[in-house]
């Protein structure tokens, strides 16, 4: 039903756009300006009280005076108005609405009887009603975006978010786009979910055919039994990533002052999560970090990883972080690959995996060092994944990284992962070069683990 119900938030032909203004950098003219740049071809119908024409659209001055047939309306009206504007597109049959408007439950009690007057207006219309409090919502497949924050053209990619918070199609995107150098299939903030949730959101994502992994913040589960038996027919086709806000007694009151959210018994619901395959996060971060990581490279087949160092401390380091944190484990390597490993490294070094590539890299240069190195560790069939740490300086002269990406090619079903350590202009330089090429950069050391361990907790539940 969500297939079907949700498909005109998702690629709608036609919009229109309630309470467009004409001043610059107010919502209702921003979102139109991110459709134009995200190259949306449906017809976009302004509506204003004012008439008359802007960005050169007709403006209509009431709901009555719409076109028939218009897919999605974007409400951008005081709260108060938002009950009666339901009722007013319900009557032009428009049966999708985003509502932008905050004020409702979240503030306090008359927000509540606002909202339950809206809620009730969407049960007798028929109406799907996305928010309200969202900044809206984006679909790249579709070039749209119902965003009011000013964001430009997105960036497409396999990555889909819903997030129980309507500011994650705005200053998170934001973050996104100018930080990452990886793109979006479909982003939902789902605000007070007065009709729309995340379950709903779920249900579409799942044979999404445009959504290469799936990633969640919640705040809570408004139908944790549904919401779990979609988990367990996805998460054996994509990696379903969660991060649940509202833990601890001061995390769910924060909750329900923010979105209205009252949160589930935390407990029970982390093993139901757990045995349904989904991988739940603790820090919101890593809801960029996995993401940046699974974007471009495959899932690891496994948790068993090559890791070439620079340093014996973070050799040190890195290993008792895997053993105490993660789980990720550091197999033996076959003998083939330690044979190609003595060859290019001093006759003195004691070898094992992780591999010390410092004193190679002083013989050979720091090129031929590397890249013999995550050749080798590669094709080693006891390896899921290969993570090297990079040192680059100026002094040390820079490096042709193009056998990163020609790795990547090589060696498709193995993930690389590269950090660095040096001087952070080179570190930068690096990430500009890599990141766009597929291959994902993580400036502290310990990213790349943790990014890891996420993905092969995802695998243990996918079908290999």
């Amino acid at each position: 039903m969500a297939q079907k119900d949700l498909k005109r938030f998702f690629a709608p032909r036609s919009v229109a756009v309630i309470g467009a203004s004409a001043n610059k950098g107010r919502p209702g003219r921003v979102v139109i300006e991110n459709m134009r740049a995200n190259g949306y071809k449906g017809d976009i119908h302004p509506v204003n009280p004012r008439g008359g024409k802007l960005l050169g659209l007709r403006v209509f001055k009431t709901i009555k005076d719409l076109p028939s047939g218009i897919d999605l309306a974007i409400v951008i009206l005081p709260a108060q108005a938002t009950p009666q504007a339901v009722r007013d597109c319900a009557a032009r049959n428009i049966g999708s609405i985003v509502l932008v408007a905050g004020g409702f439950a979240e503030v306090d009690h008359a927000g509540e009887d606002l909202q339950q007057e809206l809620a009730q207006a969407s049960r007798e219309t028929g109406v799907r009603v996305l928010g309200p409090n969202t900044a809206g919502h984006i679909s790249t497949p579709a070039d749209f975006t119902s965003s009011f924050f000013p964001l430009g053209e997105i960036p497409r990619g396999g990555i889909s978010y819903v997030a129980q918070t309507g500011n994650f199609t705005g200053a998170m995107m934001k973050h996104i786009m100018s930080a990452e150098n990886y793109g979006v299939a479909r982003c939902i903030g789902l605000g007070n979910t007065v009709d729309i949730d995340e379950t709903d959101v779920f249900e579409f994502l799942a044979t999404d055919r445009h959504t290469k992994a799936i990633f969640f913040y919640l705040e809570s589960l408004r139908r944790p039994r549904e919401f779990i038996e979609i988990a367990k027919q996805v998460t054996p086709k994509k990696p379903v990533i969660v991060l649940k806000g509202g833990a601890t007694a001061d995390g769910a009151k924060a909750a329900l002052s923010h979105t209205a959210s009252m949160g589930s018994d935390d407990r029970i619901l982390d093993g139901a999560l757990r045995q349904a395959g989904v991988v739940r996060i603790d820090e919101f971060s890593h809801l960029f970090l996995a993401a940046k990581a699974v974007a471009p490279m495959p899932v690891p087949a496994g948790n068993r990883v090559g890791f070439v160092s620079p340093s014996g401390a973070f050799i040190v380091h890195i290993s008792d972080l895997c053993r105490q944190r993660f789980n990720l484990s550091f197999p033996d390597l076959m003998p083939r690959t330690m044979d190609r490993l003595r060859e290019i490294s001093p006759p003195f070094i004691r070898l094992s995996n992780p591999v010390d590539i410092f004193p190679s890299a002083t013989v050979h240069g720091m090129e031929f060092a590397y890249r013999e190195a995550m050749e080798a560790v590669l094709t080693d069939p006891n390896v899921d994944a290969v993570v090297s740490i990079m040192i680059l300086t100026r002094e040390l002269g820079m490096p042709s990284l193009d056998f990163i990406p020609e790795l990547a090619k090589k060696h498709p079903k193995k993930p690389i992962y590269i950090s660095f350590s040096g001087d952070h202009a080179c570190n930068e330089e690096a990430k500009a070069f890599l990141e766009p090429r597929g291959v994902p950069t993580f400036p502290l050391i310990e990213d790349a683990f943790k990014a890891l361990d996420i993905l092969a907790q995802a695998r243990k539940s996918l079908k290999k």
